[in-house]
């Protein structure tokens, strides 16, 4: 008889990432998993090489070099930053310090899929509080909280939907949860948004000992593959983080490549600049050819198909992966009838839109 783990372990459902291949398909394009099609900043794979030459050597557990390039380029404090294996190990790790069995957590109705695995880890509930227009909802997210929430996540934006809060709704939301209630602002997506009542959730987090604002080079700094993420909040929340992470949670390439990456404000201005045109054109452009696209504040679009049968997102995802173009089902986000489309580069773009159109009139 195996060893059987702690209840409710096995409950849950393994994260399951974008696909990256299609079969019979030697070189497909991947518009799964909101990855820069930029690549990475020139300055940032330099770095990396270089630290190749010090492979047999341990990083510096505190990150020290990486916090303060993150502090000068954002304007923050050093020791109010702790930096992880990506953002998703943060996350992890605020459920291992802050959660025990039964706590009450709590997401918008279609958060990121890892803030689930965060609640089930700890044994805590996960409440979804329902979205208006695949928005989060202020008010929902209150009447879910009550009394005695623990950990409220909110994405801003949000993923896979590309919604986001206003600076005043954040706040609001922040001053009618419970004062022993965590917020934690998940921004794997700001660096990419340019809209007026859009506001980082950092300046909330210096302000106050009960709110967390997680960031990451995955998405704007083209980094995934190293895992690379940071948080800001108050010095003592800092503290929990520090005591229940690895040792050497983020290894020596990546705070090199960390370092040259948030330096080179070039590369990420671009990065957002094509971003925005490409968005922008995909959403355009899908919805001439008749599909619902939500406008998106992030570096993807939320496609919404019929359910006709033979037009469906399922329908439409096999024709897109039978052409070498692979993009996201949202089945475990209870969206079964949507995609979620990375904007590419321009001609990756082109081609999803010319397969959707044929698959529209077919």
């Amino acid at each position: 008889m195996p060893v059987t783990p702690r209840p409710g372990i096995l409950d849950i459902r393994p994260y399951k990432p974008g696909a990256a291949d299609a079969p019979g398909i030697t070189n497909p394009v991947k518009l799964s998993s909101n990855e820069n099609p930029m690549g990475c900043s020139p300055d940032a794979k330099a770095a990396f090489e270089r630290a190749s030459e010090k492979l047999n050597l341990y990083p510096d557990g505190s990150a020290r070099r990486l916090r303060e390039a993150i502090a000068e380029v954002e304007g923050l404090e050093a020791d109010r930053i702790v930096c992880g294996c990506g953002s998703d190990e943060l996350l992890q790790l605020l459920g291992r310090a802050y959660l025990e069995p039964g706590d009450k957590v709590v997401q918008s109705e279609y958060g990121f899929l890892v803030y689930r695995l965060v609640a089930m880890t700890s044994g805590a509930q996960l409440i979804s509080a329902p979205e208006t227009d695949y928005r989060a909802d202020v008010d929902a997210l209150l009447e879910a909280a009550g009394e005695d929430a623990r950990i409220v996540f909110v994405a801003n934006p949000n993923n896979p939907t590309g919604t986001y809060l206003t600076g005043d709704e954040i706040r609001r939301l922040r001053d009618g949860l419970p004062k022993d209630c965590l917020l934690v602002v998940d921004e794997a997506y700001a660096e990419y948004v340019d809209l007026p009542d859009y506001e980082t959730a950092l300046p909330m987090a210096r302000d106050r000992d009960d709110t967390i604002v997680t960031r990451t080079f995955s998405k704007i700094h083209g980094m995934a593959a190293l895992r690379l993420g940071w948080a800001y909040a108050d010095r003592s929340i800092i503290d929990v983080l520090n005591r229940v992470r690895g040792p050497f949670n983020v290894n020596l390439p990546a705070i090199e490549a960390g370092v040259a990456a948030i330096r080179d404000t070039e590369f990420r201005d671009r990065s957002a600049q094509h971003n925005r045109e490409q968005v922008a054109l995909l959403t355009q452009q899908l919805r001439g050819i008749g599909l619902d696209v939500t406008p998106s504040a992030g570096n993807f679009v939320l496609v919404h198909f019929q359910e006709t049968a033979g037009k469906t997102a399922a329908d439409a995802d096999r024709f897109l992966t039978e052409r070498g173009l692979i993009v996201r089902p949202l089945v475990p986000y209870n969206l079964p009838n949507a995609l979620r489309v990375t904007a590419g580069l321009a001609d990756d773009n082109r081609k999803i839109v010319a397969a959707l159109t044929d698959f529209m009139a077919g």
